[in-house]
């Protein structure tokens, strides 16, 4: 059998481990095996599953897509959930909301008093208070688990004689000792209000709150275990879909099966390969033509630049990618963002030169109002750019006024103004060749590392050096995570679409 997947991944740091704890790769005994979806044959056909089957799946996936958010995204956390006031499910849930209260106000203001919803609303306040407690905190469970006794307070429901002021009191003193210090203000407001019911609903959505704090430490405390065990618990997490649906991997063998049919087609001067001398120590096989057998690791970041293509419309986007869909569609939309704006920048120092360019506040004053104008770009290109051409001569005639340098003349300051406005043009030529050197810098990142790239930066593209960097970083990260992930199954679908034969060669060549 080939070593494709012994060697595919030959940077990759956590190559043995993920090895260790390799699902079962579809397909291994199936050489050139198709996993298309337009294939209706019996075998190839998904199995129906059954609503027991069914449910459990989007618990798996509900699972698998959580901790994969956790890794993939430094920031995130729970917050809180506010529907829209004017939509539908807003209003009803309001309605829903204020009935429920109000139902609670009638039974407390009853003669006898109903405590039948206030001894639920308790219970569920103990459950929460509870949940809150850290596994040391012995002796305070045991305290409310005393003070809340939900059969005592059944007990004393009956006889009318459930004291729910002094409860609420009671609970208010816990939330004061569990809460985060961001909760104090709140807490304390609750303390001063004396309507029962305004109390506990103010409790209730207090708690919510403090619940959700517990969740977002809880998250913090567990990154560090997830870091060490990610790799190896979505690999299994996307096994046990993979058992239920075989067919999942039939969208990514389509994604991975295009990228290696563009990097036998690339041109010299496509994207498969480097186009300025900044580029010149690409290692070998950056990429190939027509006589040349394709590197798989070349083709698995192809692969991971064309998600930054994607056209919108198209649905079969690969299933071992589909969590990180909407974080790659922002990516692509903050590239389209930088080639725009290094255009732009381009532009006007050509016109402006260097002396006003070296100046970091003009800079990056150019560029806050270039970010601000063109926000609308996508919807508005003639619009904005005509926008953009009239603020940018403006800034760049009194930037060459402050400084005493001569002004320019009207002829420079129209043909800037046309120069500028002609990037709204999709082949204009310096957004085509910025937009370029973006990708290729963004291939670079994968192919030799973040920190090489990063010294080795592309001309032309030092006036959006941080903001570029930053997108670097990101798009590495991610795509460096999900090699991590999915190797086993990438190796073996890339082992369908290169014949064993020419694997073994690209692997001697390799060697």
């Amino acid at each position: 059998m080939p070593k494709i997947e012994e060697n595919m991944f030959q940077n990759d740091p956590s190559k043995a481990e993920s090895r260790a704890h390799k699902p079962k790769t579809p397909g291994q005994s199936q050489e050139n095996k198709s996993f298309c979806l337009d294939d209706h044959s019996a075998e190839s056909r998904p199995e129906v599953l059954s609503v027991t089957d069914l449910i459990e799946t989007v618990n798996e996936v509900s699972k698998l897509s959580i901790a994969h958010e956790i890794m993939v995204n430094q920031d995130f956390c729970m917050e809180e959930s506010i529907l829209p006031p004017n939509s539908l499910e807003g209003r009803f849930m309001e309605t829903m909301y204020n009935a429920f209260w109000d139902h609670l106000k009638e039974q407390l203001l009853s003669t006898p008093p109903d405590f039948t919803c206030a001894l639920e609303l308790l219970k569920e306040v103990k459950e929460i208070l509870l949940s809150l407690l850290l596994p040391h905190q012995n002796r305070l469970r045991n305290e409310i688990e005393d003070a809340l006794d939900m059969d005592l307070l059944k007990q004393e429901a009956e006889h009318g004689a459930l004291d729910v002021p002094h409860l609420s009191n009671y609970i208010l003193n816990l939330m004061t000792l569990l809460c985060a210090p961001v909760r104090d203000e709140a807490v304390q407001k609750l303390e001063s209000m004396t309507d029962p019911v305004q109390l506990l609903k103010g409790i209730f959505h207090v708690l919510g709150l403090m619940k959700m704090d517990m969740v977002n430490y809880t998250i913090q405390s567990l990154r560090p275990y997830l870091q060490e065990h990610s790799v190896q618990y979505e690999q299994a997490k996307f096994q046990e879909l993979l058992d239920k649906q075989p067919g999942l991997l039939d969208c990514t063998t389509k994604w991975l099966t295009k990228a290696a049919t563009d990097l036998t087609t690339s041109s010299p001067s496509s994207l498969g390969s480097p186009s300025s001398s900044s580029l010149d120590h690409s290692p070998p096989n950056w990429a190939t033509n027509n006589s040349e057998i394709p590197n798989p690791t070349m083709v698995l970041y192809q692969g991971y630049l064309n998600l930054l293509l994607w056209d919108p419309d198209n649905d079969d986007f690969p299933e071992t990618l589909l969590m990180d869909r909407i974080r790659l569609q922002e990516m692509e939309s903050q590239l389209h963002q930088l080639t725009i704006l290094a255009s732009v920048l381009l532009v006007a120092r050509s016109f402006s030169g260097n002396v006003l360019f070296s100046s970091p506040e003009f800079v990056n004053k150019l560029k806050c109002i270039t970010k601000a104008l063109t926000k609308e770009f996508n919807s508005r290109p003639q619009e904005t750019m005509v926008s953009v051409s009239e603020q940018l001569s403006w800034e760049i005639q009194q930037g060459l006024k402050d400084m005493d340098l001569t002004a320019l003349s009207s002829e420079n300051t129209s043909s800037l103004k046309g120069q500028l406005q002609n990037i709204a043009k999709k082949e204009n030529c310096v957004r085509n060749i910025i937009d370029q050197r973006i990708r290729l810098f963004l291939k670079c990142c994968l192919v030799r590392g973040m920190q090489e790239s990063l010294r080795d930066f592309p001309g032309g593209l030092s006036l959006i050096e941080g903001e570029l960097a930053e997108l670097g970083w990101k798009f590495f990260n991610l795509m460096h995570h999900n090699q991590q992930v999915f190797s086993p199954y990438y190796a073996g679908i890339l082992r369908n679409i290169i014949s064993p034969a020419q694997a073994q060669e690209t692997e001697m060549e390799s060697v």
